[in-house]
């Protein structure tokens, strides 16, 4: 047994845990979760727990259901908000098959192979998530059918005596109390919409961060009295919530994006990897903008990028070049706009680090950068610098995403047909959909 585990059976002990949850994702990145008794732990430790994989979406087929759950002793942490008394904790699990080998379908694992292909390269790959969020009322809408925000605040607003300071307060301190360091945290421009960003880290500990932090924010929103949502688009007149990531690449302690006197500070490497995101954005963004709604946000303005450019500083970009004090080398990094608060974690960073790794592998070129607003460009200036569109729906992305040679690479055989099989069944059960729109614009005159 190693330390890790040695350590998390002793602090069970010591704080008296009572129930270990054991937490997983599917294909979409819906959180699973499974309570163990404190005596089963070093069983599970040794042997993985069995459970039936085929009633989870993406994870197996009925023939091959039987699945094995690791609990990975590194992400052991107490959970604060099941309180004092008879304690709660969690570890996030690696899915395996009976053999023991890693499964295919695992969301998790599926990133920890594309890190793999990284190291292999000589790359660490960090990141660093900016996620936003609105804060509701409750789950129900109001009398005209929209959802009712806690407050009319706008960007970076102080709302004295706020319900949306008191949460995030609130959210801050019990991130921090399960080891997620938290940057920044502001109210957005949305009515009710909220932003935390959390400090850097690599990929995986990331992702996983990001699974607890919608718990997180679920539940204090819950001891509030409120409704947290991470919906892409809960609002037509307002802006969408996002999960803006920045990426950087470091060889050992060196930053691979950063080059001094290159145009933008930016390497050869980063400029590959740049062009690799572009290039195989098309492709993956059935990944990054998972649902039906996610298009709404993409491109139903507010700051959304909705076309393939990249640039520094420019926030119409896809792809931006944050600007970083002088000579801070360390901090030079890129920052993926496309990607909604309602993903999958390891699959959306899976598909990014895989593309831009791909542009590394290559040799991408990458286009000149855009130095307008993308967005007031017409069709056919856009077209003339090269601005090819997004998908714009879910159909589009899975067209899309079905052509791509690299995705299958990326994910597997098997994550890659599962997911496709569940986005057609979501496109499919929204086309037979009849809209409130449809009904307004049509019933009194056709």
């Amino acid at each position: 047994m190693d330390r890790q585990q040695e350590f998390v059976l002793r602090t069970i002990e010591e704080r008296d845990v009572r129930f270990v949850r054991l937490w997983f994702t599917d294909v979409v990145g819906s959180l699973k979760s499974v309570a163990l008794a404190p005596a089963e732990v070093e069983g599970a430790f040794e042997e993985g727990l069995g459970f039936d994989g085929s009633a989870i979406e993406g994870l197996a087929r009925v023939f091959e259901s039987d699945m094995l759950a690791q609990p990975d002793p590194s992400t052991f942490q107490i959970l604060p908000w099941r309180g004092e008394t008879e304690q709660t904790s969690r570890m996030f699990c690696d899915i395996l098959t009976p053999d023991g080998e890693p499964s295919a379908a695992d969301p998790r694992n599926v990133l920890k192979r594309t890190l793999a292909k990284a190291a292999d390269m000589g790359f660490t790959c960090y990141t660093h998530p900016e996620i936003e969020f609105y804060l509701l009322k409750s789950q129900q809408p109001g009398p005209d059918g929209s959802p009712v925000p806690v407050d009319e605040g706008g960007y970076f607003d102080h709302v004295p005596g706020g319900v949306a300071q008191d949460f995030r307060r609130t959210a801050v301190t019990m991130l921090e109390s399960v080891g997620i360091s938290v940057e920044f945290s502001h109210h957005e421009a949305g009515p009710g919409q909220n932003e935390i960003d959390l400090r850097y880290a690599d990929a995986l500990q990331t992702a996983d961060n990001i699974m607890t932090f919608r718990t997180v924010i679920k539940e204090v929103a819950l001891q509030q009295g409120t409704y947290a949502t991470f919906m892409p688009k809960p609002f037509t007149d307002h802006p969408g919530s996002g999960m803006h990531t920045h990426f950087s690449l470091f060889e050992g302690d060196a930053n691979a994006f950063y080059e001094g006197g290159a145009e933008f500070q930016l390497s050869s490497t980063a400029r590959q990897f740049i062009a690799g995101i572009l290039k195989h954005a098309p492709e993956f963004t059935a990944v990054t903008n998972q649902f039906v709604n996610s298009y709404k946000r993409l491109w139903g303005g507010g700051e959304a990028p909705s076309y393939l450019s990249w640039g520094h500083n420019n926030r119409s970009a896809l792809v931006r070049v944050p600007l970083y004090k002088p000579g801070k080398g360390q901090s030079a990094r890129i920052e993926y706009r496309g990607i909604d608060s309602a993903a999958n974690p390891y699959l959306a960073y899976a598909v990014l680090l895989g593309a831009g790794l791909k542009g590394i592998e290559e040799g991408y070129e990458l286009p000149a950068a855009a130095e307008d607003d993308v967005w007031s460009l017409s069709s056919a200036e856009r077209r003339a610098m090269g601005h090819d569109p997004l998908p714009a729906s879910l159909h589009d992305a899975i067209r899309s995403m079905e052509d791509s040679e690299l995705m299958p690479q990326i994910l597997g055989e098997q994550v890659f047909e599962h997911f496709l099989r569940n986005k057609r069944a979501e496109w499919q059960d929204y086309r037979l959909q009849v809209t409130p729109y449809e009904l307004q614009r049509n019933l009194g005159i056709l």
